[in-house]
């Protein structure tokens, strides 16, 4: 089926990664009702597999109608055909990520709060956390990233709040590569000033999470307009660094005891480090 769209014929998403796809692309044109549905379908896909349309309704808080409007929207005949995609795709990936971190959840509930529990629930979060990141990061994106590093003249770092350690690290990694960078630090407050020596030829690595910091976003937005390269990391398609990068790698740390670690996302920094230095290498 096909659905017309903004003059251009749009082919029905008929895989979960295609439709996880054209949610992303089209969020912004979406109505307020639509970008709600969205933003919950993408946060709880095996509730869009398994509930009934009254069910998700409720718990996205929209009414039953709009979720039938919604699907109509991408070029499906009803919900139910929109919902055997997500079917499909909890068939194929069996337990899903959210799901266990829900179960991790509930079995912690009842215990007390000895250290040795607690430090046990982080590490269960923790290998959830990398778990996951091996099934959503895409080779190719790696491999993009990777190239987008080598061939800048000077990389630029920035990261606010609980990302910052992740900037950091990396600043100092890619000195002992021999590889220029700038860490935006935003000292004095003087985050945005300290990126204008940008230049074409260089290259932004930004990192944010929910909720994101607004002069992180900013400035990847200005960046992108200038035409220079930018990487992110963050933790969705959803996510207005993904909406404003050439390329975005997705990681999404468990909350653990109100607390988000950054296994995962220290796990793809020294990643990308690695892999930087061995593409470095081969260019010398």
């Amino acid at each position: 089926m096909k659905n017309k769209m903004k003059g251009s014929l749009m082919t029905t998403p008929r895989t979960y990664e295609t439709l996880r796809d054209e949610l992303a692309s089209r969020h912004d044109d979406l109505s307020k009702r639509l970008k709600q549905i969205a933003e919950y379908a993408l946060d709880n896909p095996n509730d869009m597999a398994l509930e009934t349309v009254s069910a998700i309704a409720e718990r996205a808080a929209v009414q039953p109608s709009s979720l039938i409007r919604f699907a109509k929207a991408f070029g499906y005949t009803g919900f139910s055909e929109m919902q055997k995609v997500f079917r499909s795709h909890l068939v194929e990936n069996g337990s899903n990520y959210k799901e266990r971190i829900r179960s991790l959840g509930r079995d912690s509930v009842h215990q007390s709060n000895a250290s040795s529990i607690v430090l046990d629930d982080f590490i269960d979060g923790g290998i959830a956390a990398l778990s996951n990141l091996r099934d959503v990061i895409s080779p190719e994106r790696l491999e993009q990233t990777v190239d987008i590093l080598a061939k800048a003249d000077v990389v630029y770092l920035s990261a606010q709040r609980r990302s910052f350690p992740i900037a950091s690290y990396l600043a100092y990694a890619l000195a002992h590569l021999d590889k220029r960078c700038v860490l935006i630090d935003g000292n004095g407050g003087m985050f945005l000033e300290q990126a204008r020596s940008m230049r074409k030829g260089d290259a932004l690595l930004a990192i944010s999470f929910k909720s994101y910091a607004s002069d992180v976003v900013q400035l990847v937005k200005e960046t992108k307009s200038q035409g220079i390269p930018v990487v992110s990391i963050s933790d969705g398609v959803l996510s207005p660094l993904a909406q404003h990068s050439d390329v975005c790698l997705e990681v999404e740390e468990v909350e653990v005891h109100a607390f988000r670690s950054l296994s995962a996302t220290m796990t793809l920094a020294l990643t990308l480090v690695v892999a930087l230095g061995h593409a470095l290498d081969q260019k010398t």
